[in-house]
């Protein structure tokens, strides 16, 4: 059987992403992302973001099938994001998708967007060792995913309890007087600055932290640590050292995610480490954890940066899989979930 052609539509938060793959081979990945929308709000508003993917969804198929060489008529399937998600941008996606699924008369897979960032790596590197550990970090989501097959056996080791790095990243740079998105630019402020200025907390760190949450994590407190700091430098009347702050706080969330993920890896005795998601693509998380993976003998698996924010190559690459595994089409009576668990793949 030759390799499935897959074309994989994702719409779960302010980025509209087409993909085409066959099987394991990446063909097209157009993404239209409406970020510049939200900056003036500091964060995503799920409304802009739902008349954002209307406009944008039927050009960003068209330059992903005009990159790829196919027509669409020639698909093997259709894979798109049913969760989770902002529920208004999942159902634009969503209705889409079975639309174009019932014109060209192709099965429809609804697929788990979180295992998506795991999937998307083999279009990189190819076949992923069984068992492995995922860290998935993003804007969203900050969970630690132990992978035994990406299309049917995925379990959650730990997540975060409050806030996400990313989006403890927005929250920051919002403090530090720096646009939105906070990640790019704190990672880029972190370059001129001193990781070691300021000893900021490392949340569930503490060995009264350690039997019940291990492997999760919490970036509230280490978020109000930094405000308090920068008020306290304002109130006193001093300039507050943007880099210094921003190097102290990533140098803060780093140690936390690296040191945790190699711990779980070493407690699940899995030899591969995956990192995924949009905070995936800093340059001192992937640095430290290479780092640390390297000394306990760990393989870590780095996705290209551009592969890391949310696409819909990486949607088409579970769909990729879903059929390599012989799983059933979800139908065209799917719903939308905002809240899907990471352990359905397939809806």
């Amino acid at each position: 059987m030759s390799e499935p052609l897959v074309l994989g539509l994702e719409s779960s938060c302010d980025e509209t992403g087409v993909g085409i793959v066959r099987g394991r081979t990446l063909l097209a990945n157009e993404v239209a992302s409406s970020v510049d929308l939200h900056v003036r709000f500091g964060g995503v508003v799920p409304e802009v973001a739902s008349r954002a993917h209307l406009s944008a969804l039927i050009p960003t198929l068209e330059r992903a099938a005009a990159k790829a060489d196919v027509d669409l008529a020639d698909l093997d399937a259709i894979a798109v994001t049913a969760g989770p998600g902002l529920m208004g941008s999942l159902v634009v996606g969503l209705a889409s998708a079975k639309a174009l699924a019932a014109y060209l008369g192709k099965p429809l897979y609804g697929v788990n967007h979180l295992v998506g960032h795991v999937a998307v790596d083999l279009l990189d590197h190819g076949e992923l060792p069984m068992p492995s550990l995922a860290l998935l970090v993003s804007g969203g989501h900050t969970q630690l995913l132990h992978v035994e097959d990406i299309a049917t056996r995925i379990t959650e080791v730990g997540s975060t309890i409050d806030d996400a790095a990313g989006e403890a990243y927005d929250k920051v740079a919002r403090l530090l007087g720096l646009p939105y998105p906070g990640g790019p630019v704190i990672d880029k402020a972190a370059q001129e600055g001193d990781p070691t200025f300021i000893r900021f907390p490392r949340g569930l760190t503490a060995r009264h932290d350690l039997d019940r949450h291990r492997f999760d994590f919490s970036f509230s407190g280490l978020k109000t640590s930094v405000a308090r700091w920068v008020e306290q430098r304002r109130l006193d009347g001093e300039p507050v050292p943007v880099a210094d702050v921003a190097a102290s706080f990533q140098e803060a969330v780093c140690d936390v995610l690296t040191a945790k993920t190699v711990d779980a890896a070493q407690h699940l005795g899995v030899s591969s480490i995956l990192i995924g998601g949009g905070v995936a693509a800093n340059s001192r998380l992937r640095t430290l954890l290479e780092e640390r993976a390297a000394a306990a003998g760990i393989e870590l698996r780095r996705p290209r940066p551009a592969l890391c924010t949310d696409n819909g190559a990486m949607i088409a690459a579970v769909g990729s899989e879903a059929i390599r595994a012989g799983l059933k089409p979800s139908g065209l009576g799917i719903s939308a979930d905002s809240g899907l668990p990471v352990s359905t793949v397939v809806v």
